[in-house]
């Protein structure tokens, strides 16, 4: 299995446009020892030809452009792109769409009931796509009344592949319909498994914590990619960006009890596991290679994704 990281910040990359924080300052003037970051997405392959695209950010055409297998070129129009898995409907991982209206092949979408419904009200995207190369919308089945329900699929043009989406605890976007009425569907995590040999990858850019249904799929993964948004709980209160926490706010950090160091940590006993955290915020600490923070990261065998990153399976 391949798997290609496109972009491995949260939103707004690394760095910021407007941001002047320690991290983003020293980029910038060259101060520190770090690596620019777009905005988070991954692209996954068993043949390296036909790809399954893990959401679209605002990055996407650059993203693209910095990776010639989604462009095989084979016709006038062409891409590698078979198939869109929309993991949430935050403006972080979806606006990208509108980058990709041309042409008169539709766009492949895999999305939940409660994303498409965010996706055709408050953010209306996919009507506007109608207007232009059009959307076939195919629904990950939840469980609504059991958020412990797996959904298996395959995406057709995309062999060898299978994907099994489970619900995760967290909030829709900010201008969803049901913002304060969380609802199995508004995010998921998504096993990705290369059915010849059963090499598997387990994804969720957004993950408020482990709730008792995920280790069964967590423990089967080759590879564990999960959400590295922030440090402490509290890193946008104490810079005073925001007034919620890292929890509140749907992203489990990195250190403290219950972080998501304390919670990989119980991964990879019974086999070699890679654990990867992707979406990491422009102020954590982890992006300065040459941090405590990293360092602490690397004695727990925990790896920093970055854009081009490749992991085989």
């Amino acid at each position: 299995m391949y798997i290609h990281v496109l972009g491995a910040g949260a939103g707004g990359g690394f760095p910021q446009w407007n941001c002047n924080c320690e991290n983003c300052d020293g980029l910038r003037k060259g101060t520190i020892k770090a690596t620019r970051r777009t905005q988070s997405s991954i692209c996954v392959s068993s043949n390296g030809v036909d790809w399954v695209l893990f959401n679209t950010s605002p990055d996407i055409l650059q993203q693209i452009q910095e990776f010639p297998a989604l462009q095989p070129g084979r016709a006038i129009r062409d891409s590698g792109i078979q198939g869109i898995i929309l993991i949430d409907a935050q403006i972080d991982h979806t606006p990208g769409l509108f980058m990709l209206r041309e042409g008169q092949v539709k766009r492949e979408i895999y999305c939940t009931k409660m994303v498409y419904e965010d996706l055709t009200s408050g953010n209306q995207i996919l009507n506007i796509l109608g207007h232009y190369c059009g959307v076939n919308h195919h629904e990950i089945a939840i469980d609504g009344n059991d958020v412990s329900h797996a959904s298996s699929f395959e995406i057709p043009n995309v062999p060898n592949l299978r994907f099994t989406a489970v619900a995760l605890k967290s909030a829709a976007p900010p201008y969803s319909p049901h913002r304060n009425d969380p609802h199995p569907g508004d995010t998921i995590g998504v096993l990705i498994e290369e059915i010849s040999t059963g090499k598997k990858c387990w994804y969720s850019p957004g993950l408020a914590e482990i709730e008792p249904h995920l280790p069964p799929l967590m423990n089967q993964a080759d590879c564990i990619m999960v959400d590295g948004t922030f440090w402490t709980n509290t890193e946008m209160l104490d810079m005073g960006l925001m007034s919620k926490t890292a929890r509140s706010i749907g992203h489990n950090p990195q250190s403290g009890p219950g972080g998501m160091i304390e919670e990989l940590d119980k991964f990879g006993s019974e086999k070699s596991v890679r654990k990867v955290l992707i979406h990491i915020n422009n102020t954590n600490p982890i992006l300065r290679e040459d941090s405590a923070e990293r360092a602490i990261l690397n004695d727990h065998q925990i790896e920093v994704a970055y854009d081009g990153m490749d992991i085989i399976l």
